[in-house]
């Protein structure tokens, strides 16, 4: 269990990492601790390699004959993290320094659409080598492996329940892959890890309640509860794609029916459009759309329930969470038919009538490394925790 003086480290690294620099008085006065113990901390953090100091560039001609002030900020050095993600027909990795900037990327082809975990470990550790090979670090640089996976993950036991891409099931992968691997692992589901760029990187670093909802092959969900990801007692919080939309409707790949991602992921398309002849030669989702807009009615029928279903999806979101703000990330963001300009009536017809504005709902596509950034600041995350509570010598 965590002890006061280590959430005070914590809240001040987090606190320094969200400025990028910032003076002592500054970070005492934004995280309500002592000068006193903020100067204390912060010391044993540059003894440690991950802060240092550097001057301010005073406004001012009489600041500059003063006494120099100087900022704290990360030390971009002090470590090195692997982010993986694994998808249905790759596995990709970027190398990340500990301010959080890309130093690498790489990406491998995978054969297989679900592996044994000794695969993904021998896949992951490919990956990995690869792109070590193509920079000048060594696997003895780095500190901490992130890895991302489609499915429901307990990230505090490194637990995963059931992926559509991994063959065993109720399986301890982190602490499995970690022995494999030679590192700490920081295990999560992909969506989890996308809110937590989006609050470390991205977009949302000022907001305390929001809602990630990601559009890939799947449909996932990340949310942030008072700066905090929120995950459930079992791990198996935020499944928005697995929230039931119809009863004994379609079947999901998860294995139930009726699940929200049964009527709007690619795979839940595809085969509604393989059931009628007109549409049978749909390769790809955009196929499809292409043709609902050129007014096939087979088409546009299938495109249409997709958009009604997902609007009434974070219809319910906004019921039961009212955040300050939903954020539809993911490489489907490409396609335009789930958030057409129709898109929010649909969901002001469904939410709680208050004399208010709903929710704001913004696109945040990032780019194709969004997943593997997410798995980066994971394991930034996990390693700084580590770091932090080593004991260091005066």
């Amino acid at each position: 269990m965590k002890t006061v003086q280590d959430n005070s480290k914590s809240r001040i690294l987090d606190t320094i990492r969200h400025h990028g620099r910032i003076a002592r008085i500054d970070l005492a006065e934004i995280t309500d601790i002592s000068p006193a113990t903020v100067t204390t901390i912060t010391a044993e953090m540059i003894r440690q390699g991950l802060i240092l100091e550097v001057a301010r560039e005073e406004e001012n001609e009489q600041a500059r004959r003063g006494r120099p002030r100087v900022d704290l900020m990360l030390r971009a050095e002090a470590h090195l993290v692997a982010g993986v993600k694994l998808a249905e027909n790759s596995v990709s990795v970027v190398l990340m320094d500990f301010v959080g900037k890309v130093v690498h990327f790489h990406s491998l082809a995978r054969d297989e659409t679900c592996a044994t975990a000794d695969l993904i470990s021998a896949q992951i550790k490919q990956v990995i080598d690869d792109a070590l090979e193509e920079t000048d670090f060594s696997y003895a640089d780095l500190s901490a492996i992130g890895i991302g996976v489609s499915g429901i993950v307990d990230a505090t036991r490194g637990q995963i329940y059931w992926s559509p891409f991994i063959v065993e099931k109720n399986f301890g992968l982190g602490a499995f892959l970690s022995e494999k691997l030679g590192l700490p692992v920081f295990l999560d589901n992909n969506a989890n890890l996308v809110a937590m760029a989006e609050h470390y990187l991205g977009d949302a670093h000022d907001i305390a309640n929001f809602i990630v909802v990601t559009i890939d092959t799947g449909v996932g969900m990340g949310i942030f509860l008072n700066n905090r990801i929120y995950r459930g007692s079992r791990g198996c919080g935020a499944e928005f794609g697995h929230t039931k939309v119809e009863l004994d409707g379609a079947l999901c790949r998860c294995g139930q029916r009726g699940c929200l991602e049964a009527y709007v992921a690619d795979y839940a398309l595809l085969r509604e459009a393989s059931f009628n002849p007109s549409l049978a030669n749909s390769g790809n989702v955009q196929d499809l759309l292409t043709a609902a807009r050129s007014g096939d009615p087979s088409a546009k029928n299938i495109v249409d329930r997709s958009s009604r279903v997902f609007a009434m999806g974070l219809a319910n979101l906004i019921n039961l969470f009212d955040p300050e703000r939903i954020i539809l990330s993911g490489e489907r963001l490409a396609f335009d038919h789930l958030y057409a300009a129709n898109i929010n009536d649909m969901i002001q017809s469904s939410i709680l009538q208050i004399n208010a504005p709903i929710p704001e709902i913004t696109l945040h596509k990032w780019d194709d490394l969004m997943w593997e950034r997410g798995a980066a600041t994971f394991a930034l995350i996990g390693i700084s925790e580590i770091s932090l509570h080593a004991k260091t010598s005066p």
